[in-house]
């Protein structure tokens, strides 16, 4: 039985895996309008589409988590106990290009949401970064307390705010929890990401582009394990601790890719190597045995998953392709 609470505000809930967390979140603990609160900024990679499971579910504010006195404003009217974190800027590449609202969202958003959220007095706050900040591994796995050496400017951003939060738990008696999943992918990821550029390029029988030999080793995570993990963790999840989210799944971006083109049975002629991307991280690797010690799994394995996740985007191509029509400055 999942512990009563009363009112939660998620921050990103139309992005990809925020989305997935609030479907869940209103299917597994139905409550009364307004007993969920979902802010989005409604970027390009947010949508409202998404929620349309949990329509009647939540009640929304499209705000940006860095307007303070915004933030202030929802959450004097709102008086959520729990807040969960999602807001973020995410792509590698386009941190790469320009990391200016990388620091203003993943970390000035963060700090308003921590002044606000202290200001207010919540139960809980969630934090969702990312195995990134950890930087990459030539073998063995990283556990919670390895150090952080961010090797992009999106990493970079996520771990200076894992900081700032453990200051702030540190300081201020702060009742934060780090979650720090790998990568993650399912349906209503936004075309940007690997898996999703290899679907929708194979569909339309253009070239996927592959950094270098496709050799860099990722860890692949279906994002419905993702939110069930971050679920868990809102029950059993200690106030001051981290916690890694792993699958066990591991690939070479490479082999992603021919999975792939065999699921839709495409030709490997269609694989374009490019340049390498700036700092490309070669392996990620995360000990999750702390997450598994409250009970967790994942289950969806990889090949599953990316079947589960092309027969989705065929389903769903009219959203996948107005997605790849958005025309943006990175």
């Amino acid at each position: 039985m999942r512990k009563r609470i009363h009112k939660i505000l998620v921050t990103g809930g139309a992005g990809f895996i925020g989305s997935e967390f609030v479907r869940q979140l209103s299917r597994e603990y139905p409550r009364k309008k307004g007993g969920l609160i979902v802010v989005d900024k409604l970027t390009y990679a947010g949508d409202l589409v998404r929620l349309a499971e949990a329509r009647g579910k939540y009640k929304f504010y499209k705000s940006d988590i860095c307007d303070k006195a915004r933030m202030n404003a929802i959450f004097k009217k709102e008086r959520p106990q729990v807040v969960v974190n999602f807001a973020a800027e995410t792509h590698v590449d386009r941190s790469i290009a320009d990391a200016s609202v990388f620091i203003e969202t993943n970390v000035k958003g963060a700090h308003t949401l921590l002044e606000v959220s202290k200001k207010y007095n919540i139960d809980k706050f969630f934090q969702i970064s990312t195995d990134e900040v950890y930087g990459d591994i030539k073998r063995g796995r990283f556990n919670e307390n390895s150090p952080l050496k961010p090797n992009s400017p999106y990493a970079a951003s996520k771990a200076a705010a894992d900081l700032l939060i453990r200051s702030y738990v540190r300081t201020y008696g702060f009742p934060a929890v780090i979650i720090r999943p790998c990568n993650n992918y399912g349906p209503w990821q936004y075309p940007e990401k690997l898996i999703p550029v290899i679907i929708s390029n194979a569909m339309q029988d253009k070239k996927i582009p592959v950094y270098s030999k496709g050799l860099n080793v990722r860890e692949w995570l279906y994002v419905s394990d993702c939110a069930r993990a971050i679920l868990l963790l809102m029950d059993k999840g200690k106030a001051g601790e981290i916690y890694n989210i792993g699958s066990g799944y591991y690939a070479k971006n490479i082999n992603v890719v021919k999975i792939i083109l065999k699921i839709k049975g495409k030709p490997h002629k269609l694989i374009q190597f490019v340049d390498d991307r700036l700092g490309h991280d070669f392996r990620y690797s995360l000990d999750y045995s702390k997450l598994r010690k409250l009970g967790w799994k994942p289950k969806i394995d990889l090949f599953s998953g990316l079947q589960d996740t092309v027969v989705w985007n065929l389903t769903n191509s009219k959203w996948l392709m107005s997605k790849n029509k958005i025309k943006t400055d990175a």
